[in-house]
């Protein structure tokens, strides 16, 4: 994978969850991602997909439950060319506000329409959702100081004898 392609952290975080699924995989393509199990398609990242400069995720949902989203958020959800009619609907990841909750379980419920039984079984919504949490920034400067305080002025303290051994009187 390139490095340029990865700079994005909307689909390090998506990889995450996605690849937290069983079987999962994933398939680079420029901007965009396909993820799979087995060799069908459970979800899309799109990056300005045809030059619509949005940013986005593709799942697979019940008959009817892409349009009912559409119709209560369409600010966040959007019917996708080509694959909406098919039962798909995007998630836009370029909104303020995301909640990756809600993409974790988008992305599963999309899993186990599409996994075969056995696998969808196995797919757990709370491993993906832990995938879905930020990763903590590295902190830079100083490194924070661990152990007791530094005292001054307090007298040295004395050794004890080793082990086996009687103190000298």
């Amino acid at each position: 994978m390139k490095k340029a392609y990865t700079k994005d952290g909307r689909l390090a975080r998506l990889m995450k969850i996605c690849l937290a699924l069983p079987e999962a995989r994933q398939e680079a393509a420029s901007r965009h991602a396909t993820f799979l199990v087995r060799k069908e398609v459970f979800a899309y990242y799109l990056n300005d997909h045809h030059g619509d400069g949005i940013v986005s995720v593709c799942c697979k949902v019940l008959p009817g439950d892409n349009e009912v989203l559409v119709a209560a958020h369409p600010a966040r959800f959007y019917m996708p060319a080509y694959i909406g009619p098919r039962g798909w609907v995007a998630l836009r990841l370029d909104v303020g506000g995301l909640d990756w909750n809600e993409v974790a379980e988008l992305v599963v419920g999309s899993y186990k329409l599409i996994a075969p039984k056995r696998l969808a079984l196995l797919a757990n919504p709370d491993q993906a959702k832990a995938a879905a949490v930020p990763i903590p920034k590295p902190r830079t400067g100083p490194r924070p100081r661990t152990g007791p305080p530094a005292r001054k002025n307090e007298p040295r303290r004395k050794r004890s004898a080793p082990a086996g051994r009687k103190p000298a009187d």
